[in-house]
């Protein structure tokens, strides 16, 4: 028997697996049947526990559908308050696919420096854009053209502004920008409405997960892109289908993301 915990960070949920003694991964075929909402536990995401050797412990993720995320903001604040909680340390330097991030506990909320911002489209990657930044620039979509900001905190991001993110048919256009022929690895997708003065609503579908409550690193990412377009200052409360996320880009250029993470429930499952 293996066990795990479900925790959930803004509705975005996952199941934690501490692998530090055998150091485990599961197939793709096993995460996607323990993300399984119906013949599994069901979940946004599976995370393994594991040791490192450059930073405290190492964070592995693992989208529903079985594919490995570089990194996920939600996940790693749920992960460090499976590791912190009921201890009396608040702190932690965790290996990611997106480098080693350092993160803080504070009380029932979660700090986590999630790093510079990536903008050059090489990197993030988007092509056709040589490596320049990709700011308010048009994609055509099934003839339809939208107005793009791409932004990578570890992992890849298409953010779209729009006046009415409710009007959104996110289950049909998410996944054809998704697989678009100019993101070589694919991309999460958000559309985002200004509400407010540093105020931002989010909508999101995650590459390899489809639509979710919230994305951490889309939260970032949404921030950024704000600021490029002159849509808010460098701190901006983004607010997502599961909850709300403070996000400030600083003067050191790190994102720095601090939110909620809560355990939902623990059990064991054959392995």
């Amino acid at each position: 028997m293996k066990n795990f915990e479900k925790w959930q960070g803004c509705g975005n949920d996952f199941v934690i697996i501490d692998s530090r003694l055998d150091g485990k991964i599961d197939s793709a075929e096993k995460i996607s049947k323990i993300c399984d909402r119906h013949f599994g536990i069901g979940a946004d995401g599976v995370i393994y526990v594991l040791n490192s050797d450059s930073a405290e412990v190492r964070m592995r993720i693992f989208n529903a559908d079985g594919s490995e995320a570089e990194m996920c903001g939600n996940g790693i604040r749920c992960f460090t308050k499976f590791l912190l909680d009921g201890t009396d340390k608040n702190n932690l330097t965790v290996e990611t696919g997106a480098g080693i991030l350092k993160v803080n506990l504070r009380g029932e909320l979660v700090s986590v420096d999630m790093g510079e911002p990536i903008l050059e489209a090489e990197k993030i990657p988007v092509k056709n854009f040589g490596n320049n930044s990709v700011v308010n620039q048009s994609m055509e979509v099934d003839g339809k053209i939208f107005k793009i900001t791409c932004v990578s905190m570890g992992n890849p991001h298409c953010i779209i502004f729009v006046d009415d993110v409710s009007k959104i048919n996110l289950a049909e256009i998410g996944s054809k920008i998704e697989c678009h022929e100019i993101f070589p690895k694919h991309t999460n997708v958000e559309f985002v409405q200004v509400i407010g003065e540093n105020k931002l609503r989010m909508r999101v579908w995650e590459r390899g997960s489809g639509i979710t409550l919230a994305c951490g690193t889309g939260a970032c990412a949404v921030a950024v892109a704000a600021n490029l377009n002159k849509l808010a200052e460098k701190s901006s409360e983004v607010i997502l289908d599961g909850g709300t996320l403070q996000i400030d880009w600083r003067t050191d250029n790190h994102v720095l993301m601090t939110g909620a993470a809560k355990k939902v429930f623990v059990g064991n499952f054959d392995d």
